[in-house]
């Protein structure tokens, strides 16, 4: 191993995308973070990611925030079923504590640096010490 953590920005859309059939917004993934937070998640493509890297959940409505965070649990696999969209998943758990701690005092756009928004992307070097603090990591 010995290799660095790395950041992610994953996004979230809760008028588009759901989780086990409920709206993705930021009280379904707090209340999944308590009580199942063992979760996989969609991917449109491969990203680089390795156990220990962190996805910070960034959702575009009502507000434009991140309010939760998961570890990676293993390298993204192959969707099986295979999905044309979103080809790829990885493991993930949710961490109820810093998703707590996000979820009161989330971390709008303009602190994040995002320029143009896609699905996935690594987090700013600035933004990082907003995200790490507001979570209490």
């Amino acid at each position: 191993m010995g290799e660095t953590v790395q950041d992610w920005i994953y996004i979230l859309n809760p008028n588009k995308d759901t989780l086990d059939g409920e709206p993705s917004d930021k009280d379904t993934v707090r209340r999944l973070a308590h009580k199942d937070p063992e979760r996989d998640f969609w991917l449109s493509r491969r990203n680089r990611m390795n156990p220990g890297d962190r996805l910070w959940f960034f959702f575009t409505s009502p507000e434009s925030e991140v309010a939760a965070v998961a570890d990676v649990v293993d390298v993204p696999y192959e969707a099986d079923p295979p999905d044309p969209q979103f080809p790829y998943r990885v493991d993930v758990t949710l961490l109820p504590g810093p998703t707590d701690a996000l979820y009161r005092d989330p971390v709008g756009r303009d602190d994040l640096e995002l320029g143009q928004v896609r699905s996935v992307q690594k987090v700013k070097p600035g933004a990082l010490a907003v995200l790490l603090a507001r979570a209490g990591l």
